[in-house]
């Protein structure tokens, strides 16, 4: 008996139900071959370690003054690095009510992510990379205490969004991958 990963099996599952396109007279040129996109281009990283503990969720408040926690909020200990989720230009890196705040407006999107407490290693108009380095923990101002943690947000126009849908489900997944049997051919 094989086995292969719940995606490969997901994706010859949808190859074996795909209808056959009807056959043509005449075939146009193969197009030339696309270059894929650059890393940095497409990656999506944790802004802080592997795969962090959230200590805290996203709460959307009901109203744009009203409660609500406006992001996540990661352990990571103090003087760790903290990096960019998705390539981008840093917008703002400074101090902000006695926090260091870094604020990256994302590549090709409307999009922009925000960390703090951060002492910031970029300034305002560095490009940055997916899982480039910007700047790592504040020993203090964290409000996570006694534990420290990095708030990580996600703005569009001035509302905030839940950060965790910037990363790929595979990013968020628990555990480790688990393989399915394949039946069929010669080992079924």
């Amino acid at each position: 008996m094989r086995y292969v990963s719940v995606w490969t099996a997901l994706l010859l599952a949808s190859a074996a139900t795909a209808p056959t396109p009807p056959a043509r007279a005449e075939s146009p040129p193969p197009a030339p071959p696309r270059a894929a996109p650059p890393a940095a281009a497409v990656g999506r990283t944790w802004p802080v370690g592997v795969r962090p503990a959230v200590l805290r969720g996203w709460e959307p408040p009901a109203t744009v003054y009203g409660p609500g926690h406006r992001g996540v909020d990661l352990a990571a200990p103090a003087g760790s690095p903290v990096r960019a989720v998705a390539p981008g230009r840093v917008l703002f890196a400074g101090r902000v009510a006695g926090r260091g705040v870094v604020s990256v407006a994302l590549t090709g999107t409307d999009l922009r992510t925000t960390y703090e407490p951060v002492r910031p290693s970029v300034a305002k108009g560095d490009e940055v990379a997916a899982g480039g380095a910007v700047g790592v923990v504040e020993p203090g101002g964290s409000h996570c205490g006694p534990a420290t943690c990095v708030h990580w947000g996600l703005l569009r126009d001035g509302t905030y969004l839940d950060p965790l849908s910037l990363l790929p489900p595979w990013l968020l997944a628990r555990g480790p991958s688990r393989l399915l049997p394949v039946y069929g051919g010669r080992d079924a």
